[in-house]
């Protein structure tokens, strides 16, 4: 069996898909991106009139990704520590990786406590975001 499991705090969903599903003591975490909760705004994004990116601000959505991903772990009862697997979505691999990666060693200094990652570049991503991840984690029971 598996539960459906939802963030008041994390963006709505673009989709018809939850935050999370929990397996037995994993949770799986839909993509979740930078936009904030009952907002169009994106943390970083300078859009013009046709919703096309004109500037972008990679540390800023990295921060707000990582905001999102803890709302949805701490509402399907897990935390930023059990997370286990990460895979990253980035538009702009050349331009955005020393970044997030940077960004990215500072949520997880912890050598032991780090999880598994994946990084790899998309053309696009459903909304006018530069980076998009998609985690599991351990629910403590």
């Amino acid at each position: 069996m598996s539960e459906v499991k939802n963030s008041s705090e994390a963006p709505e969903p673009v989709g018809s898909y939850p935050h999370a599903r929990k397996v037995g003591n994993l949770l799986f975490l839909s993509g979740v991106g930078p936009r904030k909760r009952g907002s169009k705004e994106i943390p970083g994004v300078t859009l013009d009139e046709n919703r096309n990116i004109v500037s972008y601000n990679i540390e800023e959505q990295c921060h707000s990704v990582f905001q999102n991903v803890k709302y949805v772990l701490e509402a399907s009862g897990s935390r930023w520590e059990n997370l286990v697997d990460v895979t990253v979505y980035l538009t702009n691999m050349k331009k955005d990786f020393p970044v997030f990666n940077k960004i990215y060693a500072q949520y997880f200094p912890n050598p032991e406590a780090q999880p598994c990652r994946t990084t790899v570049e998309v053309n696009a991503l459903p909304t006018p975001i530069a980076i998009e991840l998609k985690c599991i984690a351990v629910v403590e029971v």
